[in-house]
């Protein structure tokens, strides 16, 4: 099989998984990781939120470390109506997140940080000190779809 035939039934495998249902009412853990596409010049963010009950992806965005990048994430734990959210110390959830809802506790994101070091191991392009990479931001995406919801 070749390399792009290949690549097309990753894209392709992608396209046909549809989004989970979030629970509404429960428990979130918010967080980013770092990685990059094509250069390490570029880097590249993965804001993604993690059920802290079924330890499941609900929602994940790409882009840069940026509001616009991480609202996408949060605006869905809104519309979920999120008991809680809990995230790191980084000043733009602050104005992202209501402040009833917001808990920024020093145990509060254990659950994504396991995530985010199983996830490294799982999928080497998002390694720190590897390389293999991502080529496009569109195959990034197309194997997390498939890595968190296939």
């Amino acid at each position: 099989m070749s390399v792009s035939t290949l690549l097309k039934r990753i894209l392709l495998i992608a396209k046909r998984i549809a989004r989970p249902t979030i629970p509404l009412g429960h428990i979130y853990e918010v967080d980013e990781i770092q990685s990059f596409v094509r250069q390490k010049k570029n880097p590249i963010w993965i804001a993604y939120a993690l059920d802290r009950e079924s330890k499941q992806v609900v929602s994940y965005n790409i882009g840069p470390r940026t509001n616009t990048t991480l609202s996408v994430v949060t605006d869905t734990l809104r519309y979920a109506q999120a008991k809680y959210i809990y995230t790191d110390r980084l000043r733009n959830y602050r104005s992202l997140i209501d402040k009833y809802v917001h808990r920024t506790t020093y145990y509060g994101t254990n659950h994504i940080e396991r995530h985010n070091l199983t996830v490294r191991t799982h999928l080497k392009r998002l390694s720190r000190k590897t390389i293999c990479f991502s080529r496009s931001v569109a195959m990034l995406s197309a194997i997390l779809k498939i890595y968190f919801w296939g």
